[in-house]
């Protein structure tokens, strides 16, 4: 029977044609760790997961001491899905809360005789990872810390985030200063705190200098004035001199911060081949060294959150390295089981039928579909039979599905015209739901659009290259990093003049729309004549005109003759439709030649509007934009304070709401 709410056969198809979601699908990598989104089927290894968060209750409801630092060692093959567990880890206390989560992949540790070093600035990185209140985790503490002066009607972190620069340049107007009298308070209560260390923490909730505190938490060297409107020490340090006092900031750091929530640390892939130590000691082991240090060092009072060390390696790596060594070092690594490591599970039938469907979803939700059934176009029976069969890691079972993820092809027309006629149907159809948000794939069809124009004149321009490499003038910025915000330039001829456009496609957010509009502006570094900025107009529109974004986009069009062109759907999409005929000419027995010749005798590309209008000589009007001021003036970002001391309670004031 057929279910009416089913999407059309056709549309489904076209999406399978257009886009596989299982390449490369196995790869869990640092920043899927961080990311937004993680696909995660809950059932697959939860025993390992459960244990760690029992192990989190464990050491937040002790009232031993001892209890305060636990330990599990996991081990897993290659693909099994070590990182994709910690990953979820990550998400469910990003969800939930319960607990901070530290990521320390043994890639970062380049060099092992600062192990110590590079753990600090390890742990001053991950805790600026947003947390479970839509923070950063060092926010959420410096929260907590700025809270305890108060017994009542506490803001939150958010709040003070929002409220606290404008608090303390209120109390600077009065010849005061917010955070000495905040500091001042919080001592108090923290008597043994490193005072600098507690001071950097409670700048974190400066949305200006956040990124300063958190460099100098991290055991850089700041610049000078940054270190005195801190209010920070700023000695000159050799790397030998970090590495020597790492491990008192360590110790300082966690036991802050796990004084008001549990900290889970995760040392993963501590088997990588980096460079050994001075004495020629491999990562495993200074890494296994590390963490019973970390383990035997803390101090963690009764009233402590506490902290749980994850240590994730390869079954051999325990057998044969780890669990040798002496000095009760396995004991330290995998306390919480009594030095028994927890063994990641191979993918089984059921677990496979689970971890397609989870993958699937996430495609056909994205593209507004419903397929004929759940598992399209795999079938459950022979989905169980390969988990059952093969117990494949979850990596080999993603690359089984990256292979076998088609339908059965009807014969292709015979007639080289309808063959492109068929293919670009299947793609103008496959994209369906946010695509809009895919900066990368906007530009790479506006790349190629223009790339079918070369030789051509449009709205007066005679398009003789289109480049993709840009190399800045100067070489004072990595060439990746402009190729991320400048897509490409075209060079072209324009009233007889050479003219250069450079062009940048930004969907994301403001931080990178900054970044990009910085460099359209730099006319000479990227040698331009013209910028041209690609942005939806509702997102436009979201701009504020205090913000730094909108003087770079006023100062590109205003100033330096550049241009905003709007995306739109329907100029976009045919574009973008024509690349994925281009790119799967071989699937559908089509050369480069017709492929072409037929964009050319349709003009596909050289009637679209988005593409003439990149083109046309710019209008020197700015877009509209919402002009909301946000001139709310706190009067108070805590309330005030009872306390016997007038001259504290007058600062804080400001603060305390």
């Amino acid at each position: 029977m057929t279910n009416n709410s089913t999407s059309p056969i056709e549309a489904v198809n076209a999406a399978i044609h257009s886009h596989n979601p299982f390449t490369n699908a196995g790869i869990v990598k640092e920043q899927d760790i961080w990311g937004k989104k993680s696909l995660d089927v809950p059932t697959l290894n939860a025993h390992a997961s459960d244990a760690v968060f029992q192990a989190i209750e464990l050491v937040r409801t002790s009232q031993s001491s001892h209890d305060k630092v636990t330990s599990i060692a996991i081990t897993a093959q290659q693909g099994v899905g070590k990182t994709h567990l910690l990953s979820r880890i990550r998400h469910q206390l990003e969800k939930d809360g319960g607990a901070l989560f530290v990521y320390a992949g043994g890639n970062n540790y380049t060099d092992l005789n600062l192990i110590k070093y590079q753990f600090q600035q390890t742990l001053a990185d991950s805790l600026s990872k947003t947390g479970s209140q839509s923070v950063m985790q060092w926010q959420e503490v410096a929260a907590a810390i700025a809270n305890e002066v108060r017994s009542e009607n506490s803001p939150t972190p958010a709040d003070l985030v929002k409220k606290f620069d404008q608090a303390y340049a209120n109390s600077l107007a009065k010849n005061k200063n917010l955070m000495n009298a905040l500091q001042k308070q919080v001592l108090k209560n923290k008597p043994n705190a490193d005072p600098y260390i507690l001071r950097a923490i409670l700048w974190t909730l400066s949305e200006t200098q956040a990124p300063f505190a958190i460099k100098w938490l991290s055991g850089e060297e700041l610049a000078q004035f940054n270190a005195d409107e801190l209010g920070l020490p700023n000695p000159s340090k050799t790397n030998q001199d970090r590495e020597a006092e790492a491990l008192k900031n360590i110790q300082q750091i966690l036991n802050l911060v796990s004084f008001y929530n549990p900290v889970v640390i995760c040392f993963d892939e501590i088997d990588v081949k980096n460079n050994s130590t001075d004495d020629g000691l491999p990562t495993e082991s200074v890494i296994a060294n590390f963490v019973k240090i970390i383990h035997d060092t803390l101090e963690n009072s009764e009233l402590s959150q506490g902290v749980v060390i994850l240590t994730v390696m390869l079954p051999e790596t325990w057998r044969d390295k780890v669990n040798s060594i002496p000095g009760g070092t396995p004991d330290r690594i995998s306390k919480f089981t009594q030095r028994k490591p927890i063994d990641l599970k191979y993918v089984s039938g059921d677990s496979m039928v689970e971890l397609v469907n989870v993958w699937l979803q996430e495609f056909y939700g994205a593209k507004n579909l419903i397929p004929p059934h759940p598992l399209y176009p795999f079938e459950e029976s022979q989905l169980r039979e390969y988990g059952k069969v093969s117990k494949p890691s979850v990596r080999e079972a993603l690359r089984w599905c990256a292979d076998n993820f088609k339908i059965d092809e009807e014969p292709l027309p015979s007639e080289p015209l309808e063959r492109f006629e068929l293919a670009f149907k299947r793609e103008n159809e496959a994209y369906i739901g946010d695509y809009l948000e895919d900066s990368s794939l906007i530009a790479e069809a506006l790349y190629f659009g223009f790339e079918t124009l070369k030789g051509q004149t449009l709205e007066g321009v005679f398009i003789e290259e289109v480049i993709r490499d840009i190399q800045p003038k100067a070489h004072n910025m990595p060439s990746s990093m402009d190729k991320k915000f400048i897509n490409f330039k075209i060079i072209a001829t324009e009233n007889g003049r050479q003219a250069k456009i450079g062009v940048s496609v930004i969907q994301y957010s403001q931080l990178t729309l900054t970044a990009a509009l910085k460099r359209l502006i730099d006319y000479e570094t990227f040698e331009l004549t013209r910028g041209c900025l690609v942005r939806s107009q509702s997102k436009i529109e979201q701009m504020k005109k205090h913000s730094e974004a909108y003087k770079l986009l006023n100062e590109l069009i205003s100033e330096k003759g550049g241009e905003h062109v709007d995306l739109i759907e329907e100029q976009i999409r045919p574009l973008i439709a024509v690349l994925g005929v281009y790119q799967k000419q071989q699937q559908y027995q089509l050369t480069e030649e017709l492929i072409f010749d037929v964009i050319d005798k349709n003009k596909i590309t050289s009637d679209n509007l988005l593409l003439r209008e990149i083109l046309s000589n710019p209008s020197g009007d700015m877009p509209a934009v919402d002009d909301e001021e946000d001139n709310e003036l706190i009067d108070e970002l805590f309330g005030s304070l009872s306390t016997s001391e007038t001259d504290d309670s007058d600062d804080l004031s400001e603060l305390l709401s």
